[in-house]
């Protein structure tokens, strides 16, 4: 059932091209939003917490904060509304899903940068 299941997946759901990004990167997501017959871009930049699960149901979540108040989004990472993804920073952290980064304010907040 697996086997099927996996076949179905790698044959049928569009793969879209994502760079290589982990937890503790900031990056942008540009997706589309449909509103009636319109169509616009949209971008939601923030740090990611998690990426979580394998092949074509992998999700990632992003966190942003929007004045005092953190926003999180989850996002399939086969969303066929997502246009781009950006890298703009890559953070080094020690641990693969940084739930604790929810707590933190102010400069405890900050991540390390990684300089390449």
């Amino acid at each position: 059932m697996e086997d099927l299941v996996k076949f179905v997946q790698d044959e049928f759901v569009t793969k879209n091209e994502i760079p290589n990004f982990s937890a503790g990167d900031t990056i942008t997501v540009y997706y589309e939003i449909k509103e009636g017959e319109k169509k616009r871009t949209q971008f939601f930049r923030g740090v990611v917490i998690q990426r979580r699960g394998t092949g074509a149901s992998e999700t990632f979540t992003i966190k942003k904060m929007s004045g005092t108040i953190g926003v999180e989004r989850i996002f399939p990472i086969n969303l066929p509304a997502i246009q781009k993804i950006e890298v703009n920073k890559r953070g080094k952290v020690r641990r693969a899903r940084i739930y604790y980064f929810r707590n933190l304010t102010g400069k405890k907040a900050r991540i390390k940068e990684i300089r390449s």
